[in-house]
């Protein structure tokens, strides 16, 4: 048997709506036969958001809940739907509380039979250490969330997303505008910087990566 595991690929954000889902699409569909994790942390009363849209307490049990398989987990536009449109060879939906992320997140990754998977979400970087995380942030304003400045420690590259159509200057740009805002230093000096422009380059880092050795895991 073999002791090396897939390559591990983190999309995380430092705040909700950076790109993190058309990110790892735009991975997943340059990277052929690699399969992808959504993690999804939930709680055990509604968000107050659309019951259609994010919200998953009625879907959280005892242990975490992982649907594998285009039957168990495809709808159209949603994310595990991108997540198949873009090629990848299965998709892994973990649906867990705030308890479940250690064990989840590893039963997951147990079930991938690819070289590589794609990982979109946040919390489970306490628990397993990527081969390659990438922290994404918008170029204008983001909502800082409490994990990001630990999170952004442990990033390769930062990728920097828009909206709209602009020069990767003029993105870049507006990402620095926010972050020199901030009342909180936020260090990313020694970090990658990736805009849409760069994916080639992005794609070709992650294929050259040689992957860790099964079991290399951060407890927090």
């Amino acid at each position: 048997m073999s002791d090396r595991r897939p390559k591990i690929v983190a999309v995380s954000g430092l705040s909700s709506n950076t790109g993190k889902t058309t990110l790892a699409c735009e991975l997943l569909a340059q990277l052929p036969g690699w399969e992808a994790i959504k993690l999804t942390r939930g709680h055990y009363r509604s968000c107050g958001k659309d019951p259609s849209g994010c919200c998953v307490s009625d879907l959280l049990r005892e242990e975490p809940l992982i649907r594998s398989g285009r039957e168990a987990n495809y709808e159209f536009g949603k994310d595990t739907g991108r997540f198949w449109d873009a090629g990848a060879a299965d998709v892994h939906w973990v649906i867990v509380n705030e308890d479940q992320v250690e064990v989840g997140i590893n039963q997951a990754l147990s079930r991938v039979k690819s070289a590589g998977v794609v990982v979109e979400g946040n919390s489970f970087l306490e628990f397993v250490e990527p081969d390659f995380a990438i922290m994404c942030a918008r170029a204008g304003e983001n909502k800082l969330k409490s994990s990001a400045r630990r999170n952004l420690q442990k990033a390769n590259a930062l990728y920097v997303s828009t909206i709209e159509e602009v020069t990767r200057a003029a993105a870049i740009e507006g990402f620095e505008g926010w972050r020199n805002g901030l009342s909180v230093h936020l260090n990313v000096e020694a970090i990658l910087i990736y805009a849409r422009q760069d994916i080639a380059q992005l794609v070709e880092k992650i294929r050259q990566l040689s992957p860790l050795v099964a079991g290399a895991v951060v407890h927090a």
